[in-house]
C-alpha cells in the first residue's frame, strides 16, 4: 500500500521543471498571455446562455447573489491552485500537485479524472459552438446541411449518434493551432479575449445607458428574490443557492492555465496571476452582465439559448446583436482552445512519469508541443461531440472539475504539513481554512449532482485503476526508483 502512496520528490519535479532543449516544451508565455488563457477558458458558455437559464429557473435577478457566492467558492479553490502553480511549476495542474502530496494512486486518479474536465469539456463546448454558429448563419439566411441519425451506418443498430460535422471540423482546426504552437495559440486566445471582452463591455455599455435613460422602465428587479414556489430550488434562496451549484459551472476553466506552467518563462511569479487575475476579472464581467440583464428583461423571458442577444434587442440596438453573436461564437471556440491544451498536457506530464504511453510525451521537433498527444485527443474529443449527448457531457465535465477542486484542496493543506519550510512565491492565506472550505464547497456540489452523473464517475475511475495496475503501476518511474533503493538496501 505504501507503494501506491509514493509521492514524486520534490526535487525531482523542480530538476524536470529547470529542463531545456528540444525535447522540451517551449517557454514562450508571460502573465498577458497566462490570463488572457484564463479569461478565454472561463467566459464562454457561462456568460453568453447559463446566466439567462438560471436566472429564469432557479434564482430571478438573484441570480447576481448566486455568482457571488459560485465565485466566492471558486477563490478558495484559485488561491490553492496558485500556492501550487508556483511552487511546482510543471505541466499537468491538478495530477502534478497530488502526485507531489497524496501519492501516485491519487495523482492517478485526479489525472485520469481530468478527461472528464478538459476532454469532455471541450466537448460540450464543441456542440453549443455549432448550434451557435448555424443559428447565426440562420440569421445570414444561410442554412448548413445536417446528417441525420438514420443515415449513419451505427443506427441500424439503434445507436443514437449526433452527427455534428460543425462540432467535429471545429475541433480538428482548434488541435491544428495547439499542434503548431503554444505562443502562436496563446496569440490567438489573446486576441479572441480582447474580442469577446469588448462585446461583453459594449452590452454592459449600452445596457446601462438604456436603463440611465429610461427611468420610467419597469422594476424588472422587483421581487430581487422572488418567493419559492413551495417547490426546493424553485426560487426563494434554495434557488439561490441551486442558482449558485449551477453557475459554479460557469467558472469552469481558471485552473486550465495550470497546466501551461512548463511553457510560462516565470511560472513563480506570473501562474498566480494567470489563475487570480483571470477569476476577478469574470467575476466581475459575470455579476454586471447577470444584474443588467435581469433589469432589462423579466427573468421569465431569459430560459433560451441566447439570452444576451435577446437583452441587446430590449434596448432596441439591434445591430449590436451581429457584435454579441460573433463574440459568443469566439467566447466559446477560446475555452476549446485552453480545454484542449490543457489535456494534451496533463498527458504529457502523465507519460513523462511512465504512467501513459510513450507516444503522449513525444515533443514535435519543430514546434515543441506535444503533438501526438493533441492529435489523439483531439480525435477523441470530436468523436465524443458527435456520440455522447449534450447532457451527460456537461454534467461529466463538472462532477471532473469538483473532484480536481477537492483533491488540490487537500494538497495544500497536506503539503503545508508535510513541507512547511519550502519557499512559496505565492502562499494560500488562511490555511487550513481555506482549503477546508474549497473542499466543503466543491464536496457538497458534487453531493447534489444526480446519481447517474456519480455512477458514470465511479466507472470511469474504475476504467482507470484498470489501466493503471495493467500498465502504469509497471512503468512508473517513481515505482522503479523505489524499486531500485530496494535493491540496493537488499545487498547491504
Amino acid at each position: 500500500m505504501s507503494k501506491l502512496l509514493a509521492t514524486k520528490p520534490l526535487d525531482m519535479l523542480l530538476t524536470e521543471a529547470s529542463e531545456g532543449g528540444e525535447h522540451t516544451l517551449k517557454r514562450a508565455l508571460g502573465r498577458l498571455n497566462l490570463v488572457s488563457l484564463g479569461i478565454g477558458a472561463i467566459i464562454g458558455a457561462g456568460i453568453f446562455v447559463i446566466t439567462g437559464q438560471a436566472a429564469a429557473q432557479f434564482a430571478g435577478p438573484a441570480i447576481v447573489i448566486s455568482f457571488v457566492l459560485a465565485g466566492i467558492a471558486c477563490a478558495f479553490a484559485g488561491l490553492c491552485y496558485a500556492e501550487f502553480a508556483s511552487l511546482i511549476p510543471i505541466a499537468g495542474s491538478a495530477y502534478t500537485y497530488s502526485y507531489a502530496t497524496l501519492g501516485e494512486l491519487v495523482a492517478w486518479i485526479i489525472g485520469w479524472d481530468l478527461v472528464l474536465e478538459y476532454a469532455f469539456g471541450a466537448a460540450t463546448v464543441a456542440v453549443g459552438w455549432s448550434g451557435h454558429l448555424r443559428s447565426f448563419l440562420r440569421d445570414l439566411g444561410i442554412h448548413l446541411p445536417t446528417v441525420p441519425a438514420s443515415d449513419f451506418p451505427l443506427a441500424r443498430w439503434h445507436v443514437h449518434l449526433n452527427y455534428d460535422y460543425v462540432g467535429f471540423l471545429v475541433i480538428v482546426a482548434v488541435t491544428t493551432i495547439l499542434v503548431i504552437g503554444i505562443k502562436e495559440s496563446a496569440n490567438l486566445t489573446t486576441a479572441i479575449v480582447i474580442l469577446k471582452v469588448a462585446v461583453v463591455c459594449m452590452f454592459i455599455g449600452i445596457a446601462g445607458a438604456f436603463l440611465a435613460a429610461h427611468h420610467g422602465q419597469p422594476n424588472y428587479w422587483h421581487p430581487f428574490i422572488p418567493p419559492n414556489t413551495g417547490v426546493r430550488g424553485s426560487y426563494g434562496w434554495s434557488g439561490v443557492l441551486r442558482g449558485a451549484g449551477v453557475v459554479f459551472f460557469a467558472y469552469i476553466g481558471f485552473d486550465a492555465v495550470s497546466t501551461a506552467a512548463q511553457e510560462t518563462r516565470n511560472p513563480k511569479r506570473d501562474m498566480p496571476w494567470g489563475i487570480l487575475g483571470s477569476l476577478a476579472v469574470c467575476t466581475v464581467l459575470y455579476i454586471a452582465v447577470a444584474g443588467l440583464l435581469t433589469h432589462l428583461v423579466p427573468y421569465q423571458q431569459l430560459n433560451v439559448p441566447d439570452p444576451v442577444v435577446v437583452g441587446v434587442r430590449a434596448t432596441g440596438q439591434q445591430w449590436a446583436t451581429f457584435l454579441v453573436e460573433v463574440g459568443a461564437l469566439g467566447g466559446l471556440a477560446t475555452v476549446m482552445l485552453v480545454m484542449l491544451l490543457g489535456q494534451s498536457r496533463v498527458f504529457y506530464s502523465m507519460s513523462r512519469d511512465g504512467l501513459l504511453w510513450p507516444w503522449a510525451g513525444r515533443i514535435h521537433a519543430r514546434f515543441r508541443t506535444p503533438y501526438l498527444s493533441s492529435i489523439v485527443v483531439g480525435l477523441f474529443v470530436a468523436l465524443l461531440a458527435m456520440v455522447v449527448p449534450l447532457h451527460i457531457l456537461d454534467e461529466m465535465t463538472s462532477v471532473g472539475t469538483l473532484l480536481a477542486f477537492v483533491l488540490v484542496s487537500a494538497g495544500v493543506w497536506v503539503m503545508r504539513r508535510t513541507n512547511p519550510d519550502l519557499p512559496r512565491s505565492f502562499k494560500t492565506p488562511l490555511v487550513p481554512l481555506v482549503p477546508i472550505l474549497s473542499i466543503l464547497s466543491s464536496g457538497t456540489l458534487i453531493v447534489f449532482l444526480s446519481p447517474a452523473t456519480q455512477l458514470r464517475l465511479l466507472i470511469w475511475l474504475a476504467i482507470g485503476l484498470v489501466i493503471y495496475f495493467t500498465y502504469s503501476r509497471k512503468h512508473s518511474r517513481v515505482q522503479r526508483a523505489l524499486a531500485a533503493q530496494a535493491e540496493v538496501a537488499a545487498k547491504r
